[in-house]
């Protein structure tokens, strides 16, 4: 029998025994040609992914007067090409001396370990904090000196790093001025490296930001039997219950009725079972509605105050143990401004979460007028003992009563208006007392008066 001959470069053997022989047949295959094109198309995608890297790292180096050299140097030569000028040969080459001059400053690569920790990361609108920097050379060459950029809200703090051996470390201390009540975010942190000209420049950037919160300030309210806040174990209401603490009158026993009500005293005298009946005593709940409408507001400090008073109010009623509701208009559509009501109802289980809400609190012409704050409100919240409607000096008295009306006649309404330098006064106003604060340390004075 003879030898089976290999077959042919490309080709697949395929056989079937039977019996004596071997029958073998060759399915053509092009396999190996395909296989040299899809390694030509590998080499090639790899090659220009690496062009295009290569590409975009030049371009993000370059700076706008390295991109002026760039520039003068292809001019010179196309010009001392065409003309034979001596004095475009002298531009080509001097650019392309200090675009080379600059290059070493941008090799290596970037071994920097950045942290960056505040003293707090809460502070009060007015006062400053520190945050200290520290930069360790995590490579195992020195760094050249880097000039890092750290956004801080809407400005920006550049540090120098210096010349850092391996391993070596800089600390620096940052002061950060919190002039605005708000929420500032800082970072995320770049690190530039360059050479002393500016015309190549590498960046790496840390994409971590960190928020520190400004909280408005506020002034303490001392809580007092007289005044405005005297409801501190909860207010009578004029709705009778068969169990309270304050004593009402005493009634005809009915079934159902417990024992331990029954007046013995009276049933002896009557004759018949008498049982004692109590008004219903609630606890303490307070609402805060702040009217976000900025063109209720004279001016910015305007605003900022009225947000003060809210967020102290809320603040010693948190601290008093009271249950307090702080509500505020949610933003609306342009375009839905007629149909669209939005109310927002801001945490306030800790005095912290409360104030931490209230560093994001903006105004804006996009938001519900107070009236129908306060209607939402009223319908949300229930229970109510007292309610503050917080707002500016351009609100007329008018539209602060009709916003009173929404609540039920057993709440307690008190409009503020925060009106900068005005004299501060308490008035009644049939359905509520307003109060009118020219200084946010007013607010504790005026709370301690007692009714118009």
């Amino acid at each position: 029998m003879p030898e089976p001959t290999e077959p042919p470069y490309g080709h697949t053997v395929t056989g079937t025994r039977t019996r004596g022989a071997t029958v073998t047949r060759y399915a053509t295959d092009s396999r190996g040609v395909s296989a040299r094109v899809d390694a030509g198309r590998s080499v090639v995608a790899r090659l220009a992914g690496a062009l295009q890297r290569g590409w975009t790292a030049t371009t993000e180096a370059i700076n706008g007067a390295g991109w002026l050299l760039l520039a003068c140097a292809a001019g010179g030569l196309l010009v001392a090409v065409a003309w034979g000028w001596s004095e475009a040969w002298f531009v080509a080459f001097a650019s392309l001396v200090m675009l080379a001059l600059c290059t070493p400053f941008l090799l290596g690569r970037h071994s920097y370990a950045v942290t960056l920790e505040f003293e707090r990361d809460r502070v009060v609108a007015g006062s400053e904090f520190t945050a200290e920097l520290v930069v360790r050379n995590a490579g195992a060459r020195a760094s050249l000196p880097a000039l890092l950029d750290i956004p801080v809200g809407d400005g920006l703090i550049e540090a120098h790093i210096p010349l850092l051996r391996a391993g070596a470390e800089h600390r620096e201390t940052l002061t950060i001025a919190a002039p605005r009540r708000g929420v500032i975010a800082v970072g995320p942190m770049t690190i530039s490296r360059g050479d002393p000209l500016g015309v190549l420049q590498r960046d790496h950037t840390w994409p971590d930001v960190q928020h520190v919160y400004v909280h408005p300030a506020t002034v303490p309210i001392p809580s007092s039997s007289a005044g405005l806040l005297r409801d501190l174990e909860g207010l009578v209401t004029s709705t009778t219950v068969d169990s309270d603490l304050a004593f009402h009158a005493i009634r005809d026993y009915l079934p159902g009725d417990s024992r331990r009500h029954v007046h013995w005293r009276s049933t002896a005298k009557t004759g018949q079972l008498m049982v004692r009946q109590y008004e219903e005593t609630r606890r303490s709940r307070i609402a805060i509605a702040l009217d976000l409408d900025i063109s209720q507001y004279a001016s910015e400090d305007e605003f900022e105050m009225a947000v003060s008073v809210a967020a102290s109010l809320g603040v010693q009623a948190v601290r008093s143990g009271r249950e307090v509701v702080i509500t505020t208009s949610g933003a609306i559509p342009r375009h839905a401004a007629e149909r669209v009501h939005s109310m927002t109802t801001l945490p306030t289980l800790t005095p912290t979460g409360l104030l931490d809400a209230m560093s994001g609190v903006d105004a804006s012409d996009l938001v519900m007028p107070l009236p129908l704050v306060a209607g939402m409100t009223s319908q949300e919240a229930h229970h109510l003992s007292m309610v503050f409607l917080v707002t500016g000096s351009e609100l007329p008295v008018a539209r602060l009563r009709q916003a009173a009306v929404a609540f039920s006649a057993d709440v307690s309404v008190v409009g503020v208006r925060s009106e900068t330098g005005a004299q501060p006064t308490v008035r009644s106003a049939r359905e509520l007392r307003v109060l009118t604060v020219g200084m946010l340390h007013d607010l504790s004075h005026l709370m301690l008066r007692g009714p118009a």
